[in-house]
């Protein structure tokens, strides 16, 4: 795969999108059996009209002010926009150019993006793009078709390596994209979420009006070291050089420990911003974890169900 630095010609991302075509998304298909929707919930609601609350109707659904004007408990019932629209708010930062194995994060990114993409507007849906280098450089409006999503991709390979000028300030990200969408939306925010603090209160903000789903970026390297010796480690955001001794079973524990605490404060915060978190590592099968994420919401959907009956 080519370097960040360098601009691939557009058939290589053609290349990319259509060997995607023929294997995950083949795949995604036949998991999915047409039923797209499975990944999303409580999305594309347009009101459709007012009723008298029944017992068992969701409470969150209750027009207040008719209800004051009426002095009778009324819900309001949707019905679902066949049109769903998806912005990818996709993290390029320094950090986002590492891979401990042959598959660098960026490259999980990119196909991430190419096969969800893709899935959703050969179906007529819309998707659109913003990109974050050092901060947020690049907004491609949501439009449909593959050649479309042939322009989000060559967009992200085309860029020039991010430089080492401080850390990811995510936030940006989570606001701009707040900013460019007009409409609710599907967000996949493509991340490491390695960044300065401040984005998780705006995470919560972005799902209070969006369907948000957190797409963490990961390598194994970023949780255990290996015993390998004395080591040149390089912080990818900073420039910051440091050698450390991987030989110190002392050291490997105490990383493992920092890895640990850092994956349960995430964790914490996907959870307060209510928001589902996919986790892709660079080391397992895309379409196997995007399948483990649809099972989980078809699962939690079941529950649902079963608890309203």
């Amino acid at each position: 795969m080519s370097s960040p630095s360098e601009a691939p010609p557009r058939r290589d991302v053609d290349g990319l999108l259509r060997r995607l075509e023929w294997t995950a998304l083949r795949r995604l298909d036949g998991l999915l059996q047409g039923d797209y929707r499975t990944l999303f919930r409580g999305f594309g609601l347009d009101l459709a009209h007012l009723r008298e609350y029944q017992y068992g109707d969701d409470v969150r659904h209750i027009d207040w002010n008719v209800t004051a004007r009426l002095q009778t408990p009324y819900v309001r019932e949707f019905h679902e926009d066949r049109e769903i629209t998806a912005w990818f708010l996709v993290d390029l930062s320094g950090s986002i150019d590492f891979g401990s194995r042959e598959t660098k994060k960026q490259a999980v990114a990119t196909e991430f993006v190419a096969l969800l993409a893709r899935l959703l507007t050969r179906r007529g849906n819309r998707v659109g793009a913003l990109l974050y280098g050092t901060s947020v450089d690049t907004v491609i409006p949501a439009r449909s078709g593959r050649r479309h999503v042939l322009q989000i991709l060559h967009r992200m390979h085309s860029r020039p390596a991010a430089p080492a000028t401080g850390e990811t300030k995510l936030g940006e990200l989570l606001l701009a994209g707040a900013n460019a969408m007009s409409r609710r939306s599907v967000v996949f925010v493509v991340s490491d979420f390695i960044s300065a603090p401040g984005w998780t209160q705006r995470l919560g903000q972005l799902a209070l009006r969006h369907e948000v789903v957190a797409v963490r970026l990961h390598d194994p390297l970023e949780s255990e070291l290996p015993d390998l010796g004395l080591l040149l480690f390089r912080d990818a955001e900073t420039g910051e050089q440091l050698f450390v001794d991987t030989h110190d079973p002392a050291f490997r524990k105490r990383f493992a420990a920092a890895a640990a605490k850092r994956e349960g404060m995430l964790r914490a915060a996907f959870r307060d911003a209510g928001v589902d978190a996919m986790e892709l590592s660079t080391d397992v099968d895309l379409v196997e974890e995007i399948s483990r994420f649809i099972e989980l919401r078809r699962r939690r959907g079941r529950s649902g169900a079963k608890a309203a009956a």
